[in-house]
């Protein structure tokens, strides 16, 4: 499989041996390492856009598919932050290229953030793209919704409904280009029984109290981007001031953007992670 960064480069589909399975992964550019990871639900294409504007400037951009996601196989059993954390441990690890900058979509940052916890000697820097600090439900909410998390994604219904519920609510707010072609995407994928068990068990698996315990832990820059109309943060301003507080963070909230920034609004995503990556790097830039 070939997918296509830029219009001078192509990237060949990897896949990296984890106990369980494998995950997929695509590797493009020359120059400072760069890898970022999807949120629940989502692929390697939710990169689509910022991801060739990291390689045009001089980055090697790696974009990972979360377990039994995308082009990751469907035969992993255990879900979640921590371990999608030591995924990106592993192909860390795997790439051997010195740290990187990591960024993660949604509970992707949550991951991003608890490997820069276990591993400062492999991460330079974390930008959050609408990334889960903390948990915001009490052990009885999070119990109820479990529950119907597990009617929501079963079969026959469960991807039409995850279909739905990005083109309704997670992409709220500004028009995201492409939104038909990525939801027919997202509905046809999850027809698949094995890729919408993952998902049901992703799902149910999220707790992001883990992430939270750790969040002294990280010790790297981080860099959070949030979207005002993003359901997932009832207040994404005091979102944004929670992560200044606790990682003493740069970041901003973008009007009118919901849960997936790096879609709906890349030009003001690449304005703020562009100059992050120069600090974070050593981006021959930094030499002018």
């Amino acid at each position: 499989m070939v997918m296509d960064m830029s219009q001078n480069e192509s990237t060949t589909l990897r896949r990296l041996a984890l106990p369980g399975g494998e995950i997929a992964y695509t590797d493009t550019g020359t120059g400072p390492l760069v890898v970022a990871v999807p949120g629940m639900g989502d692929t390697r294409a939710t990169y689509e856009r910022l991801g060739p504007r990291l390689v045009e400037v001089g980055y090697r951009v790696v974009v990972t598919d979360l377990r039994g996601h995308g082009d990751s196989d469907t035969t992993f059993t255990s879900f979640g932050d921590a371990v999608t954390a030591s995924d990106l441990v592993a192909l860390l690890e795997r790439l051997d290229a010195g740290p990187a900058v990591l960024i993660g979509s949604s509970m992707g940052g949550s991951a991003a953030l608890i490997a820069a916890a276990d591993r400062p000697d492999l991460v330079r820097g974390v930008v959050l793209l609408a990334g889960f600090l903390r948990e915001s439900t009490s052990p009885a909410t999070g119990a109820l919704l479990r529950l119907a998390y597990r009617i929501l994604f079963a079969r026959p219904w469960g991807g039409a409904f995850w279909a739905w519920y990005v083109r309704s609510a997670l992409s709220n707010g500004r028009p995201t280009p492409g939104l038909d072609e990525r939801v027919a995407g997202l509905r046809a994928a999850y027809r698949d029984p094995a890729r919408l068990r993952s998902l049901r068990r992703l799902a149910v698996s999220l707790d992001h109290r883990e992430v939270e315990r750790r969040l002294t832990d990280v010790r790297v820059p981080v860099l959070a981007i949030y979207g005002s109309t993003d359901p997932d943060f009832s207040d994404a301003d005091a979102e944004l001031e929670y992560a200044r507080e606790t990682l003493g963070a740069d970041g901003l909230v973008l009007d009118g953007v919901g849960h997936y920034p790096q879609l709906q609004a890349v030009d003001e995503v690449a304005s703020a992670v562009l100059p992050f990556l120069a600090r974070s790097t050593d981006h021959p830039d930094n030499d002018a």
